[in-house]
């Protein structure tokens, strides 16, 4: 037994010295830049504790929070409901009466999004919500010309904008999910519920949603997760304006890096990103945990 385990912990040498060599090393040196004054060129100033005493006192950094708590309800909590109807339609309905080839087909144009390069699509949506673009030209075209607006060049409306965009890429995830989960459901208990006069609701509402609790909890953390760490679509669709509406602390750290070269400032930024993930995935793990014990 010991010796077949020993042989078991050979094939984690790679995965373990891959995680230590991307992941564990480039943080540790990350916290250790944080507590220094660097421009990225020279040797780095040790200051201590000054990064992080800025960072909490810093308006910006607060404002890209909360605009981050926005996208988490984009990229998290509304593609997790919108998944579970949309997941729950195509395998109740599309698959019983049009066959599971026609709900793999839908499953897939829903999953398209989370497929394409974040570059293209963002480049896409600029055109799209550009003041020239689809949709003010849709507008006017049925008479509604006096709704266009400038989608992502107005501070009002573009963090709203954006928030759109991250539901359309985001909600093929759990859709794919719920409906893997929605395989290994009891059907019996399905069967029990219609027999007793339950409704769809019903039965999706009493029997489904409890059933998917895993899927459920791993589809929040993940999409949590992702909306903390977004870069890219804010990069492509916006660079973090107009008038920093829409930046995100990703985007910032990455600001205070490149273009403001205040390389120390950054890490502590994305130390303290880091550490409130490694935060939130530790509760949500104990709650998935209470919850299955129960």
């Amino acid at each position: 037994m010991t010796r077949g385990r020993g042989n078991y912990l050979l094939f984690l040498i790679p995965g373990a010295l891959l995680l230590i060599a991307v992941i564990l090393v480039p943080f540790a040196m990350n916290i250790g830049i944080s507590f220094t004054q660097w421009s990225g060129a020279g040797d780095p100033k040790w200051t201590g504790l000054d990064n992080y005493r800025r960072l909490f006192a810093d308006d910006v950094f607060w404002a890209s929070f909360r605009h981050n708590v926005g996208l988490v309800v984009a990229m998290a909590i509304v593609p997790t409901v919108t998944g579970l109807v949309i997941a729950a339609a195509l395998f109740d309905f599309v698959a019983k009466r049009f066959g599971t080839r026609a709900a793999g087909v839908l499953r897939a144009c829903v999953y398209l999004p989370q497929v394409l390069p974040i570059a293209v699509a963002g480049i896409v949506w600029s055109w799209i919500l550009a003041p020239e673009g689809a949709v003010n030209e849709l507008l006017s075209a049925v008479g509604l010309g006096s709704l266009a607006q400038n989608w992502l060049g107005d501070p009002d409306l573009a963090l709203w904008s954006v928030m759109g965009v991250m539901v359309w890429i985001q909600v093929g995830y759990p859709v794919v999910i719920f409906m893997a989960g929605m395989q290994r459901a009891d059907p019996s208990l399905h069967e029990a519920a219609e027999l007793d006069g339950a409704s769809w609701w019903g039965r999706f509402w009493h029997v489904t949603v409890p059933q998917l609790r895993p899927e459920v909890f791993v589809v929040l953390l993940t999409c949590t997760i992702a909306a903390l760490k977004v870069f890219g679509p804010i990069y492509v669709l916006t660079r973090g304006g107009p008038g920093g509406s829409t930046n995100v602390p990703s985007y910032y750290s990455f600001q205070n890096f490149f273009e403001k070269t205040q390389v120390g400032y950054g890490a502590a930024i994305a130390t303290v990103l880091t550490v409130l993930i490694l935060v939130l995935t530790t509760v949500f793990l104990r709650i998935q945990r209470r919850g299955e014990h129960a």
